[in-house]
């Protein structure tokens, strides 16, 4: 159900126009919640200083007023996929409204973010959609000269950039839909992934065709170019796997047990191990690793750097030591 919000837009613009020139505190004033009529705005935190962490708000709207399909929230697992679709969109939506971070005025005057994704879909509380109830939650920078109050700035950002926000990411026009769907299909389909994996016998799977390379050490987005080399699942370890969505998948099963991969320097190993170690997670469209699962559970483990390590037989790795 909507919130009743005993103010209206109007009546923010009234408050910040009087609060104008005063000292910063006076932005607690506007703290609450405003009927913008096809969303309501919630202040719930209002930052004491220019300088300190930003303003806490939140846009809660009806999936109605977003045009959003019912289809989008018919499950926990789409429910995700759509949140999480909905808040690269309004994180896109920040550059296109704002320039890209344009302040106006000390500190963080002006700023608006939001928790920025990577290439993961999980849950997260930057977006929650529920039964009859949307909910975006961002930062703002309440605008200041100095320590004072900057009124007219101010309701330029949240009553001028923040109805833009919602239009450009959270109301879905002609075509929306559809990659809406492409989105949430891709979750459903590594979903079905991993849950075969145990009726199987295996730990994980990499789908023909996943591109594992990542752009540098520093990035997790897909390697680009014409020398990047798609997988192709080895005959011997060859499975496939029916999905909702894409059909029968066709790729390399991973076996319960020990598996010793081997090969040459630059040979690959270390891409394909970090790209099983993300398997846990669903990845977003596009990110080439949308067919790579593992099993659930699966943790990654590593030696400690400078462990000191006595008396332990570690003959079964390594015999012949030099020097004795």
């Amino acid at each position: 159900m909507r919130e009743a919000p005993a103010r209206t837009s109007e009546d923010l613009r009234r408050t910040l126009a009087r609060i104008d020139g005063r000292g910063y505190p006076a932005y607690k004033e506007i703290a609450g919640a405003y009927d913008f009529g096809r969303f309501v705005l919630r202040i719930d935190h209002v930052q004491g200083d220019p300088f300190a962490s930003p303003s806490r708000l939140r846009i809660v709207m009806e999936p109605g007023r977003m045009n959003l399909p019912a289809w989008a929230a018919a499950t926990p697992l789409r429910r995700v996929a759509t949140a999480d679709w909905l808040i690269r969109r309004f994180d896109r939506a920040i550059a296109a409204v704002t320039g890209g971070g344009a302040r106006r005025g000390s500190g963080k005057s002006g700023l608006i973010a939001i928790d920025r994704p990577g290439q993961e879909v999980l849950p997260r509380t930057a977006c929650v959609v529920a039964e009859g109830r949307v909910e975006v939650r961002f930062f703002a920078g309440l605008p200041a000269a100095g320590r004072r109050v900057l009124g007219k700035q101010a309701m330029e950002m949240l009553c001028g950039d923040i109805p833009q926000l919602v239009e450009r990411a959270l109301v879905l026009r002609p075509g929306d839909e559809a990659d809406l769907q492409r989105h949430v299909n891709t979750v459903e389909d590594q979903a079905a992934l991993r849950e075969a994996l145990a009726g199987l016998g295996l730990v994980a799977f990499v789908g023909d065709g996943a591109i594992l390379p990542r752009e540098s050490g520093v990035s997790d987005r897909p390697l680009r170019g014409p020398n990047v080399v798609p997988f192709a699942a080895p005959p011997s370890l060859a499975v496939e796997i029916d999905t909702p969505h894409r059909g029968r998948v066709r790729g390399m099963g991973i076996p319960r047990g020990v598996t010793l991969i081997v090969g040459g320097g630059y040979h690959g190993k270390s891409t394909l191990l970090r790209a099983l170690a993300r398997g846990v997670y669903d990845h977003i469209p596009g990110d080439g690793r949308e067919l790579v699962v593992t099993d659930p559970t699966a943790v990654k483990i590593r030696a400690e750097d400078g462990r000191r390590i006595e008396q332990v037989d570690i003959s079964p790795f390594i015999r012949n030591l030099p020097f004795g």
